[in-house]
C-alpha cells in the first residue's frame, strides 16, 4: 500500500469550494456553504460614456481582456474574428451567431479559471495518460492504493475515510453522465466543482444535508443549522451574530415555517436562484450589434462593433481619457 497524504491534501484544497464546507476562517455566517455566482466584471457597465470594460471582461474573461488591451486594433479585430468562428462552430455552424451561442461563449469564458484549475491537476489523476480519469485512478490518487478489504486499515479514523470514499464514488457516478466509469475533463470538472453544473445540484444538496442532519431525520433543524456555524464553550453566552442567524433561519431559510429545512429549502439556501448573467450580457451585445434586427449576428455585424466586444491599445487609451475627463 502506498499512502499519499499530499495528494489527499491537494484534493481537499481543490474541492473546498465545491463541497461547500466552510473553512475555520470563513466567518460566522457560513457563507462557505452558499454558492453565489460571481459578477461577470467588477467594472461599471457604462456604455453610455464609451467605457466598454465591463463588456470586454464579460465576453473574454478578465485575464484575456487584459491581453487584448495590449494588442493593436488590427490584431484585436483579427482575434475577435477567430472567436466568432469558434462560437459558431461550437453551435450549429450555420454562419451566424445566435443568442444561445453568444450566451454559451460568455458562460464558457467565465468558467475558465475553474477549467484551468482542473487542467493543472489533471495529470495527478490521469495516471495512465489515456486522456480520461477512471474512478480507480481518482480513488487511488486521492486516498492511496489499498488491497480489496484493507481500505484504510492503517488510518485511525478508518470509518470516516470509508464514508468519504463512498461519498466521492457516489458523486463521481453522477458526474459521469455517460456511465462508462471514465471521466472526461468536463465530467471531472463537474466532480470537483458540482455547484457549477445543473445536473449536480441534487448531489450538492444531498451532501449538505448529510453534513448538517445529525439526527438523520432528513431535515435540518435550527440547532443543526447553528451547530454548523458555531460551537459554544461551556458557560459561554451566545453571541449576537448567532441570534441573527437564528432569525435568518426563521425568516428567510425556513420558507414553509415548519421549524426545519427540507431538501428544497436547503437547495434554495446553498444554491440560491440567480439571474442568468451570461444571458443578460448576450442579449445586450446582440441588441447593440444587430444592425438588421434579425435576432442574430453576422461576423460582419460583430466586427463592425468590435470595440464593444474586445479592447485594444487604442480603446484602452480612449477609456483612460474618458475616466480622466470624468474625474476632472
Amino acid at each position: 500500500m502506498m499512502w499519499r497524504p499530499s495528494l489527499l491534501l491537494l484534493m481537499l484544497l481543490l474541492r473546498r469550494g465545491a463541497q461547500g464546507k466552510p473553512s475555520p476562517d470563513a466567518g460566522p455566517h457560513g457563507q462557505g456553504r452558499v454558492h453565489q455566482a460571481a459578477p461577470l466584471s467588477e467594472a461599471p457597465h457604462d456604455d453610455a460614456h464609451g467605457n466598454f470594460q465591463y463588456d470586454h471582461e464579460a465576453f473574454l474573461g478578465r485575464e484575456v481582456a487584459k491581453e487584448f488591451d495590449q494588442l493593436s486594433p488590427e490584431e484585436s479585430r483579427a482575434r475577435l474574428g477567430r472567436i466568432v468562428d469558434r462560437m459558431d462552430r461550437a453551435g450549429d455552424g450555420d454562419g451566424w451567431v445566435s443568442l444561445a451561442e453568444l450566451r454559451a461563449w460568455i458562460a464558457h469564458t467565465q468558467q475558465r479559471h475553474i477549467r484551468d484549475s482542473v487542467s493543472a491537476a489533471w495529470n495527478t489523476y490521469d495516471t495512465d495518460r489515456d486522456g480520461r480519469v477512471g474512478w480507480e485512478e481518482l480513488r487511488n490518487a486521492t486516498y492511496g492504493h489499498y488491497a480489496p478489504g484493507e481500505e484504510f486499515h492503517d488510518v485511525e479514523d478508518a470509518e470516516t475515510y470509508k464514508k468519504m470514499l463512498a461519498r466521492d464514488e457516489r458523486r463521481f457516478r453522477v458526474a459521469d453522465q455517460d456511465g462508462d466509469s471514465m471521466a472526461t475533463r468536463e465530467e471531472l470538472t463537474a466532480f470537483l466543482h458540482p455547484e457549477e453544473f445543473p445536473h449536480m445540484r441534487d448531489i450538492v444538496i444531498a451532501e449538505t444535508l448529510e453534513d448538517l442532519d445529525k439526527n438523520k431525520d432528513g431535515y435540518v433543524q435550527v440547532d443543526e443549522y447553528i451547530a454548523d456555524l458555531y460551537s459554544a464553550e461551556p458557560g459561554e453566552e451566545e453571541p449576537a451574530w448567532v441570534q441573527t442567524e437564528r432569525e435568518q433561519f426563521r425568516d428567510f431559510r425556513d420558507l414553509d415555517k415548519d421549524g426545519r429545512l427540507d431538501r428544497s429549502e436547503v437547495g434554495r439556501w446553498v444554491l440560491p436562484p440567480a439571474q442568468d448573467q451570461p444571458l443578460v450580457e448576450a442579449n445586450h451585445l446582440l441588441r447593440e450589434s444587430d444592425t438588421d434586427k434579425d435576432g442574430r449576428l453576422s461576423k460582419a455585424e460583430i466586427l463592425s462593433n468590435w470595440n464593444m466586444f474586445v479592447g485594444s491599445q487604442a480603446t484602452n487609451y480612449g477609456e483612460d481619457l474618458t475616466r480622466h475627463h470624468d474625474e476632472l
